[in-house]
């Protein structure tokens, strides 16, 4: 069995742990990233929105929040260096009744709190002019090639199958029979974190996946959707969105159906119902239209528990950023800075941040099309 060495070893190739191998990199720490799939970005990462919000709608002072905030502000020249497309297209919410007026007055004053500018029209309408829609799977794989840049290695195919401390160090397997010793180790395996948590003794969390479906269209006579269209959030859900592709396609979703199968990527006949229903009062034009396509996407959900980044109690070295539900892709860059702090409280030293180079992301699978068909495509070959 060969054993290599990194300073930090990253479970998971989603955009939390590519942004994380990328920010410690920058920093001068050596680091190696292993992806259980042939691709980057196949799971959550890959079967988003691709909305990056501005949290403008989030609970002020809680965690998750802080780190949407904070990517919000480090975002933008790592999109422009990297050249990931942006449809920069606001969004806008319409309440119908009283009630649903009185939820936007909440969301009005909760964007204040959080220093997020919106803009209340004399009909009730609340604009939010920064959120925007990118390529989930084209920006985790800018941020891959960037962090390959800077030194970092990523492998696909490679599952930690074992953990285990060994002095200061921690040991990790891999599938292909490899091991690494490591100075920290970065839990951002998405679905499967809580496995690899129970590796390390650690069952202080629970993952299970919430259900989010979409539907999408050509756009209704053929003009292109300017803007997101967010419903009036309800308990417990952000509700369906309505929001153009950057392809000029229309998309529709998600739905919030939680299950036990980690690996059931379907879409529901109650879910694109629910769907539908949904349009037929925000887009009727397209309610009972033929989707061009369907596809769902699995957000790890923790049970009891949201966005839960720290060092693990049962295993020195193991750090946990595990919980991270829809916001993942836009809070990925805060979420990174906050683990390169926690990684150096483990012992790592980092240095100053090295300028930001773009770069060739890893071999995987590569697709050409929109993304959103890149999972679906993949697991469709995975169940022949």
């Amino acid at each position: 069995m060969s054993t290599g060495r990194s300073d930090v070893v990253v479970a998971g190739g989603g955009v939390v742990g590519v942004a994380a191998a990328l920010a410690l990199a920058r920093r001068g720490a050596s680091v190696t990233l292993l992806e259980a799939r042939p691709g980057l970005a196949l799971q959550a990462s890959g079967t988003s929105s691709g909305i990056l919000h501005t949290g403008f709608d989030s609970t002020p002072g809680e965690v998750e929040t802080d780190l949407i905030l904070r990517a919000a502000a480090l975002r933008d020249p790592v999109l422009d260096a990297l050249g990931v497309p942006v449809l920069r297209c606001g969004a806008i919410i319409e309440p119908r009744d009283a009630a649903e007026r009185s939820v936007v007055d909440e969301l009005q004053r909760g964007a204040r709190a959080n220093g997020v500018p919106v803009v209340r029209r004399p009909d009730g309408t609340l604009e939010v002019p920064g959120e925007s829609v990118t390529d989930p799977v084209a920006l985790t794989l800018a941020l891959a090639g960037a962090a390959i840049a800077a030194g970092a290695d990523i492998r696909v195919d490679a599952p930690v199958s074992a953990l285990r401390r060994d002095g200061d160090h921690v040991i990790v397997e891999v599938g292909d029979g490899a091991s690494l010793r490591a100075r920290a180790v970065i839990n951002a395996a998405g679905l499967r974190a809580d496995d690899v948590a129970r590796m390390a003794g650690d069952d202080s969390f629970r993952i299970y996946p919430r259900k989010g479906e979409f539907l999408v269209f050509d756009p209704p006579g053929g003009a292109a959707l300017d803007r997101i269209l967010l419903p009036v959030p309800s308990p417990g859900t952000k509700g369906v969105l309505v929001f153009p592709t950057l392809d000029g396609r229309v998309a529709a979703g998600p739905t919030a159906f939680d299950q036990a199968d980690k690996d059931d990527w379907s879409v529901r006949p109650e879910g694109e119902a629910q769907v539908r229903a949904k349009l037929a009062v925000r887009l009727p034009a397209i309610a009972q239209a033929e989707p061009v396509a369907r596809y769902a996407g699995l957000r790890p959900a923790g049970v009891g528990c949201n966005y839960v980044i720290g060092r693990s109690a049962a295993l020195p070295g193991l750090i946990n950023a595990v919980a991270i539900r829809s916001t993942g892709l836009t809070a990925a860059l805060g979420i990174a800075e906050r683990l390169c702090a926690l990684v150096s409280d483990a012992g790592v030293p980092l240095g100053a941040e090295e300028p930001l180079r773009p770069g060739a992301p890893p071999p995987g699978l590569l697709q050409d099309g929109p993304w959103w068909q890149r999972t679906a495509r993949f697991e469709a070959g995975r169940a022949r």
